[in-house]
């Protein structure tokens, strides 16, 4: 028979106690659940403020990269009915942080927490304010003559959002507006105009402005021309108050409109001049509002050179018009002397 000494029981009591706990261990009988790791660092905002039904994008950071299966973090807004949160995100094991959408509600401040594992952490105040919508539409008058051109503000109620507001603009007839204007980001007001057609008799007419579901609208009386007044515009090919010399230097390439001349009666004459100073003035009567290449011919520029800068390769040239209505009204003459004509290589420039 074999014996051992104490000090070999020992041991072998020992061993077998070690075998038997890792044995119970493994068994899972009484395991015990992976502690956590990890807490909420911070909460961050993309905006300080938004307007309603707007978003800012929140980020929720952890002290440490997220355990397999991912970490849950609860999150709370401090004022539902300003803005919401979603209840929870859940940050992707290995991963430190998370994104989520911050969902502005009605005008106020609140704030968002973040919490896991018995930590939290709160983020800047959020603003949200009211959005802008259409207050009123003004018109520099109440009345103009048939014909002129009024202005016009829009204004909202709060300042434009980030890239502006476009507001829809319409007219009844004979008034002809912009189909829209923007209100820049940040600002809460615009100007437009509108222009008008000749009347026989006063009209009343609207212009309305349309924005976010609101319209505001403003009147506007037209009335009929006292007294035959002219008024007209110079055109260019390519740039307004411009014109060059054409055909040889027999035309001038530009049109003079007189469309925008007013009188109690249909207007049946248009009487133009147009001259460079110190050579030829030339006229030409019309019958019809716009006058397209005025006749001229070398005569109607001075010898070369040029003129010296800074006018630049032009000479300026002055159009005049007078307008007669069918009743006999004679308007005062209207003049432009703002307008430029260039030589373009004929007659000996």
């Amino acid at each position: 028979m074999r014996h051992f000494s104490r000090h070999s029981i020992s041991f072998i009591t020992i061993v077998a106690g070690v075998i038997g706990l890792l044995s119970t261990t493994q068994c899972g009988g009484s395991s015990t659940s992976p502690t956590a790791s990890g807490a909420v660092s911070g909460v961050t905002l993309s905006a300080t403020s938004v307007t309603v039904a707007g978003s800012a994008t929140g980020t929720v950071t952890l002290s440490a990269p997220a355990p397999a299966g991912g970490a849950t973090v609860a999150l709370a807004s401090s004022n539902t009915g300003v803005a919401t949160v979603p209840a929870s995100v859940t940050v992707a094991a290995g991963s430190s942080s998370i994104g989520f959408i911050v969902v502005a509600v009605a005008p106020g401040s609140a704030a968002v927490t973040a919490s896991m594992n018995g930590s939290s952490s709160q983020s800047p105040a959020l603003t949200v304010t009211a959005r802008a919508a259409l207050a009123s539409i003004a018109l520099s008058t109440g009345s103009i003559v048939g014909g002129e051109t009024v202005n016009g503000t829009i204004t909202l109620s709060a300042a434009a959002p980030a890239g502006g507001a476009s507001v829809s603009l319409s007219g009844t007839s004979p008034v002809v507006v912009v189909s829209s204007v923007t209100v820049p980001a940040g600002s809460s007001s615009a100007t437009f105009s509108a222009s008008t057609g000749a009347v026989s008799s006063t009209v009343v007419t609207t212009i309305t402005a349309s924005y976010g579901g609101d319209s505001k609208s403003a009147q506007l009386s037209l009335t009929a021309p006292t007294a035959a007044t002219a008024s007209f515009g110079v055109t260019g090919a390519t740039e307004s108050e411009t014109c060059a010399l054409a055909n040889g230097g027999n035309t001038l390439n530009c049109t003079f409109n007189g469309s925008t001349s007013t009188a109690p009666g249909p207007i049946v004459s248009w009487e133009w001049t147009y001259g460079v100073a110190g050579a030829t003035t030339f006229s030409q009567r019309t019958t019809g509002a716009v006058l397209t290449q005025p006749a001229v011919n070398c005569s109607f520029l001075p010898p070369p050179p040029l003129p010296a800068a800074p006018a630049d390769q032009f000479f300026k040239l002055t159009v005049t018009l007078k307008v007669t209505d069918s009743l006999g009204n004679v308007s005062a003459v209207a003049s432009n002397p703002n307008a430029r004509v260039f030589p373009s290589g004929t007659c000996g420039f």
